[in-house]
């Protein structure tokens, strides 16, 4: 029996009725459907009487979530599809994103055209894009505290956020840079569209082998986003006296004490997109964020 997977977010009502009809609907094409919530995949927050709170990247996923898993239909908005990938990345298991949110920048379909689309599923008429994803991991001389898998950012920032630090940052064989700022962002091209965009830094489509370093309210005029090779791996470490709270894809963060350092790598899991039709980067960013869009002349005066 052929297995498939739904990931839903467990705080909308409507989202919980949608993935109980769509497991019943496949499971009567005798489909074997394992259920689990976008819960799964948020790593939680240290805590100041708990700073470590580390699950380790493999073993997110719910009972059933397996290589044997054929795919997995997401229900939510883009805190559901990065919650998801993280849960199954490992497994290698594509996922089918339905936007029930708002944004829903990472999805590639709505609701109300599941019918139709669960057709071109079920049926195989569909792509596969693959997109790189972080590995994030945090040591304390040469234990691991806490490491996750990362879509869109690494962010690392003072508590509160409003305050200057200090950030050493080393880039595979390069020399050490300091960077003074409210905070540090280190992206993948998927995430330049995310917190990375918001701090000034380019646009990165999907497809190209990069992580981009982006320095929030940056107190140099010389401190601008730097794009590099995925290649290379990134350490960070913090020239501050307190710690720092390092959150990742806004869902998942621990702290960061003065002796600790910080490594980011490309994962060697990939994000497995279910595309329904060839991938069109430009025409997203113009559909969500108004990219490109024809300049409309102002009217002359008479």
């Amino acid at each position: 029996m052929a297995k498939a997977g739904i990931i839903y977010n467990e705080t909308k009502p409507a989202t919980c009725r949608l993935a109980k009809e769509l497991r019943d609907k496949l499971a009567m094409r005798g489909w074997e459907i394992y259920l689990a919530t976008g819960l799964g995949g948020i790593l939680g927050y240290s805590r100041s009487d708990s700073p470590v709170c580390h699950t380790p990247m493999d073993r997110l996923a719910s009972p059933g979530f397996d290589q044997e898993m054929k795919f997995a239909v997401v229900l939510g908005g883009d805190g559901t599809a990065l919650s998801a990938f993280r849960q199954v990345a490992p497994f290698g298991i594509p996922l089918l994103t339905v936007n029930t949110g708002h944004m829903g920048f990472l999805t590639e379909t709505y609701a109300t055209e599941l019918p139709e689309v669960l057709a071109l599923l079920l049926s195989g008429q569909y792509s596969i894009e693959e997109r790189a994803m972080m590995m994030v991991q945090v040591f304390r001389a040469e234990a691991l505290l806490w490491e996750a898998l990362s879509l869109n950012e690494m962010v690392l920032n003072k508590e509160p956020l409003t305050g200057m630090c200090h950030f050493e940052v080393k880039i595979g064989q390069h020399a050490l840079v300091d960077i003074a700022a409210d905070g540090l962002i280190i992206a993948t091209p998927t995430g330049s569209t995310a917190y990375a965009l918001s701090a000034g830094g380019p646009v990165v489509a999907p497809g190209v082998s990069i992580f981009q370093l982006v320095a929030i309210c940056p107190h140099s005029l010389a401190s601008r986003a730097l794009v590099f090779s995925d290649s290379e791996p990134v350490t960070v470490f913090t020239a501050n006296p307190n710690r720092v709270v390092m959150t990742v894809d806004g869902n998942a963060g621990c702290y960061v004490l003065p002796e600790d350092r910080i490594r980011i790598q490309r994962s060697p899991f990939a994000a497995r997109f279910i595309r329904l039709q060839a991938p069109e980067f430009f025409h997203v960013l113009r559909e969500k964020l108004g990219w490109g869009l024809p300049h409309v002349a102002k009217p002359t005066s008479e």
